[in-house]
């Protein structure tokens, strides 16, 4: 998936964050996960959640993923959809009490490290790798390494934008990138590359969410009841199998900026939640808590708690049933399965 975070943030706080008001705004960006938001919003179905519960949500696109997060995190947004990774190193490591509202899907062979002259994981070793340096592009090839007998140390990372990824790869001197959809897409399909591991291999580590504003959720419950509305509307719409369904992937494809065919095909590496009953479950599942610990260790290595953090648990993450992990004092990432459990029961 997207681009990761790129250490911890001021989070300012916008003003009336805890208040109760009418308006919202949501930030997304292009990611092939999130594409069903900006089509609920061109098909109606944001303004008939919203209008339920007499309420209005603006959906913004952010052209650059990071700099959507950033806003959010400013307070210039009420929501953002990010990777768990990225909601924990850049909101809640800058202060900003956030709910992860909905477990939208995981990348599930969207992101993948690709080679020239190797055929399998090992033939990194000692190589450079082109990719964006603490991102989940990075945290993928950490997570291969280590699978495959080795550590970061065993290469050197080289860190490039992800507009240039591509072209790096084109040079007869890059032999190794890490990158996700489209740009993996284009990279694998060059002659004589390689995919020697993708994130099939790490299901539910990379994990794709709408995030918004613990404070601003209190206040307003309703907007998270529209939001879980909007969102198994749309999916129930996307993955029906007849001319609606495909309608409305058409759809989401032209407004990704993409064919449908190539829509299509980065579906099925991404695994969607596409029902409020599996996302509750997971939600509710030990393994949400194990892959987490992983995000949030490698995340603390590097330093993307920021330079007041002094160790792993300075940051409290809760889960449903009490668990946490980290400073109970300091939550500041919360998976919270209500929303998700409303859809399930039809109570929205």
């Amino acid at each position: 998936m997207a681009l990761g975070g790129c250490g911890s943030k001021p989070a300012g706080s916008a003003a009336g964050a805890g208040a109760v008001k009418k308006d919202f705004a949501i930030g997304w960006s292009i990611y092939t996960g999130w594409m069903p938001w900006p089509y609920a919003q061109q098909a109606g179905i944001v303004k008939k959640w919203a209008d339920k519960y007499g309420i209005t949500i603006r959906m913004v696109q952010v052209n650059d993923y990071v700099e959507s997060v950033n806003q959010y995190a400013a307070g210039k947004l009420d929501g953002v959809t990010a990777t768990t990774m990225d909601a924990l190193t850049i909101p809640a490591a800058g202060g900003k009490d956030t709910t992860v509202l909905l477990i939208g899907d995981y990348s599930d062979g969207n992101d993948g490290v690709v080679l020239k002259n190797g055929r399998t994981m090992a033939d990194i070793k000692g190589r450079s790798v082109k990719l964006v340096e603490l991102s989940v592009s990075h945290f993928l090839l950490a997570r291969g390494l280590e699978l495959n007998g080795m550590k970061l140390a065993d290469v050197k990372t080289v860190n490039t934008g992800d507009a240039d990824i591509v072209g790096a790869f084109a040079s007869p001197g890059v032999t190794a990138v890490a990158t996700w959809n489209p740009q993996l897409a284009t990279i694998r399909a060059t002659p004589g590359a390689t995919e020697v591991f993708d994130s099939s291999k790490i299901p539910n580590e990379i994990l794709d969410t709408l995030n918004v504003s613990t404070e601003t959720l209190k206040a307003n419950p309703n907007l998270g009841k529209a939001l879980a509305g909007i969102w198994y509307e749309t999916m129930a719409l996307m993955t029906r199998t007849d001319a609606t369904g495909k309608a409305a992937r058409a759809a989401m494809a032209k407004a990704a900026g993409t064919t449908e065919a190539s829509f299509d095909e980065q579906l099925k590496t991404t695994h969607l939640y596409a029902n409020a009953k599996d996302a509750a479950a997971y939600a509710e599942n030990p393994d949400l808590i194990t892959v987490t610990d992983r995000v949030r260790q490698f995340s603390f290595a590097h330093g993307l708690f920021g330079p007041s953090a002094r160790s792993v648990d300075a940051i409290g993450i809760s889960f449903a049933g009490g668990k946490s992990l980290g400073d109970p004092k300091n939550v500041k990432l919360r998976f919270d399965p209500t929303y998700m459990k409303l859809a399930a029961s039809g109570t929205l």
